[in-house]
């Protein structure tokens, strides 16, 4: 019996973990919606900021969806992403979703970095460069 009620508190356990886990997940992607709705149609900069700042988190569903609410954004998340690499912040990922948005303007930037002593570094510039020099495929 007592075998029996063991096994019950560890699913009981397992399973509120995974629940913990999802409503974590669902919360930390609901202030990142939050955040860029502020920044985006209100401009509040320091909500698109934040958002930035969650490139570098340790979830990685955070930092994708991040990353896909900055690409969406188009140039208007250059300046945050720029500043973003002026402070070398979260520099793989942010040249990523800078290659994402598309800006030829922004080739000369990139090209900086191809070089970087970070190996991640150099080799997201020239992943951004490369996207950014390809034709668009329908």
């Amino acid at each position: 019996m007592a075998a029996v009620r063991n096994l019950a508190i560890q699913e009981l356990q397992s399973v509120f973990c995974r629940s913990a886990r999802s409503m974590r997940l669902l919360l930390g992607a609901l202030r990142l919606f939050v955040y860029r709705a502020l920044w985006y149609w209100l401009g509040i900069t320091s909500a698109g900021r934040a958002l930035v700042r969650a490139l570098g988190s340790p979830d990685e569903n955070i930092r994708s969806i991040a990353g896909i609410l900055l690409a969406k954004s188009g140039k208007r998340a250059e300046p945050l992403l720029q500043e973003a690499l002026n402070r070398r912040e979260n520099l793989p990922i942010v040249l990523t979703v800078l290659g994402s948005i598309g800006d030829p303007a922004l080739m000369p930037q990139l090209r900086q970095f191809t070089n970087d002593q970070n190996p991640e570094v150099a080799k997201a510039a020239q992943e951004a460069l490369k996207v950014i020099e390809s034709p668009a495929k329908l």
